[in-house]
This record gives structure tokens, C-alpha cells and sequence, in this order.
């Protein structure tokens, strides 16, 4: 199991997440932040401090954001584990269910 950042994140990206992790698997895409799963403990430091709630258990996930699970497990097929998102710097596309999303207003 693992977390996983849904539709309130696109568009804004706040990265109080980021400072909270403590394997470092919260990556940046251009429009959302992504939880490698496989690097994820499931500690669950990073829900509370997020400001839009984006983010869920993965069994808590709400079924409308039920996509997002899916985005945040394959935005890594080829990139994989890559063992800390510090050190890999921001991905360079995001997934297409985060593409697709109609621009936020900020």
C-alpha cells in the first residue's frame, strides 16, 4: 500500500509534502507531485500537512479520484524506483490523466 496525491494538488503543488517525507519519494511533475509506491513506507507524515487534502491512503481514495492512483503508479514504468526524488530532480512530463486536467484558477 501507499499514498497517493489526487486532483486538488494540479495546479497548485504547495511541497509542504515535500519537507515532510522522510524517504524522500514525493516527486515533482509540472502540474502535480507524485508518490513513487514502491518507495513509499506508509508512514503517513505527509496527509495532515497537506493544505489542499490531496492526499490519501490508497484504500481511502475517493472513487472519483480513482485515476490518480493509477497516475501515480505509472509515471514511474520507466523511470522506477529511482530511490529519492532530491537527487532525480523534476520529472519531465506529467501522467496523462494529470495532462488532460482542465487548468486550476489560482
Amino acid at each position: 500500500m501507499a499514498y497517493v496525491i489526487a486532483q486538488p494538488c494540479v495546479d497548485v503543488k504547495d511541497r509542504a509534502c515535500l519537507d515532510e517525507c522522510p524517504v524522500d519519494c514525493i516527486y515533482e511533475g509540472p502540474r502535480k507531485l507524485y508518490i513513487q509506491p514502491d518507495e513509499c513506507v506508509d508512514c503517513g507524515a505527509c496527509e495532515p500537512v497537506c493544505p489542499t487534502e490531496a492526499i490519501f491512503f490508497e484504500d481511502d481514495l475517493p472513487a472519483e479520484w480513482g485515476d490518480y492512483r493509477k497516475a501515480d503508479t505509472e509515471v514511474f514504468a520507466e523511470l522506477g524506483s529511482p530511490g529519492g526524488a532530491s537527487a532525480t530532480g523534476p520529472l519531465a512530463a506529467d501522467h496523462p490523466v494529470v495532462s488532460a486536467q482542465t487548468a486550476q484558477l489560482a
